[in-house]
């Protein structure tokens, strides 16, 4: 891996830890129903880069 890739997943792990944390307390307190589903998605397009990142 060269070193932008690797750079490239910390941003994603870093970003990653945030949106749990948004997620969780958006959960907590559900003040708009679109965030939700839109944190969830923007989380799984992370991962999924970051598969493929690791590829």
């Amino acid at each position: 891996m060269d070193k932008k890739t690797k750079k490239r997943i910390d941003v994603l792990q870093q970003k990653i830890a945030k949106l749990q944390q948004l997620l969780a307390a958006a959960k907590k307190q559900p003040d708009d129903p679109t965030e939700i589903p839109r944190l969830e998605q923007e989380l799984a397009a992370a991962h999924t880069e970051i598969s493929a990142l690791k590829k």
